[in-house]
């Protein structure tokens, strides 16, 4: 068998040039006892950045996996952050050392919203699938699902004393839960579209919700259960705009006395807006004093609450006025008037704060109160940019200033065009408005200039100056050391969309909409101002065509130019004479991308066809025709000195082919939107990325080998083990589809664990038939035989026994997977599973695991369990067995606590002695030091 070509791997190195994606909020974030208000959470795609607003550096990069990151809630106690991705999952990271070790797998898309409860111990997360699942962070288990709206979850909050959830949707309606029995007991429909957003204010007392419209909502929630224990009397209203949830279609009024048991709600008013379109995001601070919303402009609004103090003041001077302007009156008519009453209006309590003008569209905002009354802003904008404010809530005018702005390590717009430095250390990216050469080793940028919209580009040999093509037909030219613009050229009527530099590097060439191709040659001319020499463009040849340039690309050997036109074809020409060649025709629409091979060879094209052609350069044959990317090729370029090439698309894939066996080597996927272009370093090592999610991404080469057979063979696996996630879920028996239901979801981990216990089991079922067998040949033989060899995994394992293997294998599984397993668990092993369970509890081992695991397998398979004669001695121990250990682990328990609250009680009794005495001590030494200055007074006196 001949040696086969060997290939190696690129893998993923870094992503950069994102400040924060736009499908995730920002979050303010403290950082191991730091300042507060200095450092916010934002995404990046798949990862979580922490930036330092007032240094504008990265501290901390939360890893994601391949998902996109679409929410972020930090919890109250500021040590850990939950974040939500795109498939459904949500991780808890530690803002400590940035690791996550709690994940949770209950959704079906993209989380919407998440929510810590006020000690941090329940996370509530809602999603496009409609479902929202309340989480236990300690248990880090799903504690049930809750069903019942119709669109994407927009907001979740719980009450803070209370029980119960509140949760708004697109479906227009907000939602009330009772969390003690997971069911809605309560429906408001008063909205007439989406409710993009709410907060709670007033101790919980009033909810004020954003719509599709320029109303905040306000509602007054009157808690009843508290009403009639305090002995107020409880109105029963004829009419309402509140419905139960199963009535809810035909929204007509119906008997309130079984709804009203826990709360009310009515419409308090409105406040209005400035903004005409809908609520973006609405958010308040954590004392629910300052509220802030905005649509879809770059103005922010800010609303302050009024404490009771404050609206009573304001009331009384309102009273004051009235009874003034009725005096005078009373004077002017001469008759007597009623005693003026002021009623109590939404915008007494609730008055406009100020406006933020943001430099460009907000996408997210967040709000923090500091001390001394001091508010801080953060603003996400559409423009891959953050924004902090800070402004004092107690001035009569408060004006907000720009304490920072994030914008030096990203593009405000996208990257149209990528370039490598010969040297392999620099990076060139260009977008609508800006240039920046990038420090490839440590991705800082070391130079920013502004430029026209860049098309394509390039470095000029030496490395020393850049030119770009841009939109408007213009050729710039910058010089690097300085950071300025030498020279606008211009170059062309229409787009410049593509240059290429020479092969003998002593000019370049152009290509546009204009349909000519133009000859140029770098030449150092004296500039006027500085009387030093520059480099400047001169144009020599221009090669007239009769459809618009898409691309252009002269051959290694400098004895062709490929030239791709609008009518789908490529044509090639002669260099020296300008003649033409060869046409390629055969794509179905127009050619993006094209590159030729460092020998000459060959020519791939790339089209918005979704096809790659291979071509050979003498004949104009075309040697093979793929299928490339499930959407338009964009950008094609050849591995220096080989045959090798990489395409990207508008698939988000990024993918590399061998032109001699005309094979798909790997793909590299990462992107989350269109891949608009690539570069690759000169010596083939490094590859960078640019694309619409507006992160770079460099990608290098390992030493690692690629073999073909293996990479379709893990595909496959990949595929298997997605169609195996996306199966039916398992039915339990005699569940009926209500409003609540179990929180975890079937995926491959839980799949994969459930395969792991059957494993142990039927281990444990061999070792025990083995055992047996070897006790029967002893009694047969009469004398004592050789053990038998035990199982290789449990001497693995240091000679575990097969029950004790079992148990190892289940305390293995994830604690947030552990059910779901269980469920995917055939029934015909769990007789086995309860007997185990039985001697794991007589002999005191993992008690409250095995009860989790006991208790979850009696309630889903209760039928078959009872109906099963031989299974009944064996439950009936269980329940003798659980009850006796959990008593004793419950008196373990209270009898440690008793014991620490004593010793708890006995170390401060101590400090306070020693603190006391240490005090005593303290004032002493200042008494005698004050007697050893009077003296020394009086010496000199």
């Amino acid at each position: 068998m001949g040696l086969t070509k060997q290939y190696l791997r690129y893998v993923a190195s870094a992503v950069f040039g994102v400040i924060g994606s736009q499908k995730a909020n920002i979050t303010y974030v403290t950082l191991r006892g730091g300042e507060k208000g200095r450092y916010v959470a934002v995404a990046a795609c798949e990862h979580v950045f922490i930036w330092d607003v007032r240094k504008g550096e990265k501290v901390l990069i939360l890893q994601g996996q391949k998902h996109e990151v679409t929410f972020l809630c930090p919890s109250p106690d500021g040590v850990h952050i939950a974040v939500g991705y795109e498939d459904g999952a949500v991780r808890i990271f530690s803002l400590l050392n940035g690791e996550s070790n709690v994940s949770f797998n209950g959704h079906k898309s993209a989380v919407s919203v998440i929510h810590y409860d006020a000690l941090g111990a329940r996370l509530v997360t809602g999603s496009k699938d409609t479902d929202v699942i309340v989480w236990d962070i300690i248990n880090e288990c799903g504690l049930y699902r809750l069903r019942g709206h119709k669109d994407v979850i927009t907001q979740a909050l719980f009450l803070r004393d209370k029980n119960l959830l509140v949760t708004c949707s697109k479906d227009s309606f907000v939602k009330w839960w009772d969390l003690d029995t997971q069911h809605c007991f309560k429906t408001m429909v008063g909205h007439r579209s989406e409710v993009w957003g709410m907060v709670l204010l007033s101790q919980e007392s009033r909810l004020l919700t954003g719509s599709a419209d320029s109303e905040l909502r306000a509602w007054d929630i009157n808690y009843l259960e508290e009403a009639k224990a305090e002995g107020e009397p409880t109105v029963k209203k004829g009419k309402t705009l509140l419905v139960d949830d199963d009535e809810e279609d035909n929204k007509e009024d119906v008997d309130e006395s079984l709804e009203e048991r826990i709360l009310s709600c009515e419409k308090a008013g409105s406040i209005l807006r400035e903004a005409r379109d809908r609520v973006v995001s609405l958010t308040a601070d954590r004392h629910a004093r300052v509220i802030a919303c905005h649509g879809n402009d770059s103005v922010l609004e800010l609303f302050t609450v009024l404490s009771e103090e404050e609206v009573q003041k304001k009331m009384t001077k309102k009273l004051k006025k009235a009874k003034k302007k009725a005096t005078k009156a009373q004077e002017a008519s001469g008759e007597e008037t009623e005693e003026p009453v002021v009623k109590r209006m939404l915008k007494d309590e609730i008055i406009r704060l100020t406006n933020i003008k943001a430099s460009s569209k907000i996408r997210w905002v967040d709000c923090l109160s500091c001390a001394g009354g001091e508010l801080k802003v953060a603003l996400l904008l559409q423009n891959n940019t953050v924004e902090t404010y800070s402004l004092k809530t107690s001035h009569k005018t408060p004006v907000a200033d720009k304490t920072a702005r994030l914008t030096l390590g990203g593009h405000r717009t996208d990257v149209r065009t990528l370039a490598f430095s010969s040297d392999n250390l620099a990076v060139l990216s260009a977008s609508g408005d800006t240039v920046k050469v990038w420090n490839r080793s440590t991705l800082q940028v070391i130079r920013t200039m502004a430029c026209e919209y860049a098309l394509c580009s390039l470095f000029v040999p030496g490395d020393r100056q850049i030119i770009l093509g841009t939109k408007s037909g213009k050729l710039q030219i910058f010089e690097l050391g300085s950071g300025s613009l030498l020279e606008t050229v211009d170059a062309h009527d229409g787009a410049v969309w593509s240059i290429c530099l020479a092969p003998d590097q002593r000019g370049i060439i152009s290509g546009s909409a204009d349909k000519t191709v133009k000859f140029w040659e770098f030449e150092l001319v004296k500039d006027k101002e500085t009387s030093q020499k520059r480099l400047t463009v001169k144009h020599k040849r221009t090669l007239q065509l009769e459809e618009d340039v898409l691309c252009v690309k002269f051959s290694p050997d400098h004895r062709l130019l490929a030239v791709s036109l609008l009518d789908c074809t490529v044509k090639i020409f002669y260099t020296d004479t300008l003649k033409f060649f060869l046409s390629l025709y055969g794509h179905k629409l127009p050619v993006l991308c094209l590159d030729i091979s460092h020998d000459s060879t060959i020519i791939a094209t790339g089209s918005a066809d979704r096809n790659v052609k291979i071509w050979g350069l003498d004949f104009g044959d075309c040697h093979r025709s793929m299928f490339a990317h499930d959407d338009s090729v964009m950008f094609l370029q050849f591995v220096p000195k080989t045959h090798l090439f990489f395409t990207a698309g508008k698939d988000k894939k990024i993918k590399q082919w061998d032109a001699d066996k005309f094979e798909n080597i790997q793909t590299l996927e990462g992107h989350h939107r269109e891949v608009w272009c690539l570069a690759i370093s000169p010596n083939g090592d490094h590859l960078v990325s640019s694309s619409h999610d507006k992160s770079l991404r460099l990608w290098e080469r390992t030493r690692e080998p690629i073999i073909l057979e293996e990479e379709r063979e893990m595909e496959r696996e990949a595929e298997f083990e997605e169609s195996l996630a996306k199966g039916d879920a398992p039915v339990v028996p005699g569940e009926t589809q209500g409003e609540a239901a179990p929180a975890g979801k079937k995926t491959v981990e839980t799949v994969k664990a459930a395969e792991r216990i059957m494993e142990a089991l039927e281990l444990y079922k061999g070792e025990t038939r083995k055992m047996e067998e070897h006790r029967y040949a002893c009694e047969s033989a009469g004398k004592e035989l050789p053990p038998p060899q035990p199982n290789p995994i449990l001497v693995a394992f240091g000679n575990v026994s097969p029950s004790r293997y079992v148990l190892d294998v289940i305390k293995k599984v994830r604690s947030s997977e552990l059910e779901v397993s269980l469920l995917v668990l055939p029934f015909p092993y769990v007789p086995e599973l309860l007997k185990l369970f039985n001697s794991y509890i007589q002999q005191g081992l993992e008690v409250e695991l095995v009860c989790r695991c006991l208790f979850f397998l009696l309630k889903i398979h209760f039928g078959q369990i009872s109906s099963n004669q031989m299974l009944l001695s064996v439950i009936d121990e269980l329940r003798t067995n659980t009850l006796s250990k959990v008593r004793e682990i419950r008196d373990v328990m209270g009898f440690n606590s008793a014991a620490l609250q004593f010793l708890q009680r006995e170390i401060e009794s101590k400090e306070d002695v020693m603190f006391f005495a240490d005090a005593t001590g303290r004032l002493e030494e200042k008494k005698k030091k004050r007697r050893k200055r009077e003296r020394a007074v009086l010496t000199i006196a």
